[in-house]
């Protein structure tokens, strides 16, 4: 499997070049609505998955070839779990001028070496799908010893010392749909530049939300920067290699890719 995958239009991204730095569906959480299927292995541990010359060779051959609007860390597994995270950033800044983000579920956020590696980013896309414990388990079913307060304390941490764009992504679906007053309460006391109201388009066990519900979604968070994947334009992009964008959005079909 390839490290570089993409481009894909990301309605919040732009042309995303995407590299991953796992390689294979190995996440801390295993979300109810994962669009890339169960959680194989379940981890809270971090270890080194691919190795950095593989992804600069891989990464210069893609740049040939493409100019994206952002490099995005992201793809089947939890990105921060990569050990190596850190070097394969450096190799992607060497390599390029492009913006560097990356998506997380912030479940490690709490792991002072995690929010360090995560400083070089520009861009950080933090997850946060629960206002409580209870919704926290429900809907992320987290690995062992993760807990809601845990990951919540980490973004707050991470948020006090980043000077990039930190984005708040929220997914909502039915199970937590009537929680975003407490939701849009958790994010002004976390103050990101930007929050990302989404719901799964993509085929997954979990039906999306109606652009009406979202629209309603969106009044609670009156007052603070708000994006949705409704009204969000998609570039257009083509991936250079179908198959390998394919394993990391297996229900996608060309035309249509679409980073969540």
């Amino acid at each position: 499997m390839k490290t570089v995958y993409g481009p894909v239009p990301s309605w919040r991204l732009g042309k995303s070049l995407g590299i991953d730095p796992i390689c294979e569906k190995a996440c801390s959480f295993d979300c109810i609505y994962c669009q890339v299927g169960r959680a194989e292995s379940k981890i809270a541990k971090r270890k080194k998955f691919v190795d950095g010359k593989k992804v600069e060779r891989e990464l210069q051959q893609a740049l040939q070839k493409t100019k994206p609007d952002t490099i995005t860390f992201s793809g089947m597994g939890e990105p921060t779990l990569a050990l190596n995270l850190a070097e394969i950033q450096e190799i992607a800044r060497n390599n390029s001028d492009h913006p560097i983000a990356i998506l997380t579920n912030s479940s490690l956020l709490s792991i002072k070496e995690v929010r360090k590696d995560l400083q070089a980013f520009d861009i950080v896309c933090a997850k946060l799908d629960a206002c409580n414990s209870r919704l926290f388990q429900k809907i992320n079913r987290p690995a062992e010893g993760i807990t809601f307060e845990q990951t919540l304390g980490g973004i707050k941490k991470f948020r006090t010392g980043f000077n990039g764009k930190l984005a708040l992504q929220v997914m909502f679906i039915a199970q937590n749909k009537g929680n975003a007053k407490d939701m849009a309460l958790l994010a002004e006391e976390i103050k990101p530049d930007e929050i990302q109201i989404n719901t799964p388009l993509r085929h997954c066990p979990v039906k999306p939300l109606s652009k009406k519900e979202i629209g309603l979604i969106k009044r609670e968070f009156k007052g603070l920067n708000v994006v949705s994947v409704y009204d969000a334009k998609k570039p257009d992009a083509k991936a250079l290699d179908l198959q390998e964008t394919l394993q990391r959005r297996p229900s996608e079909r060309q035309g249509n890719l679409l980073i969540s």
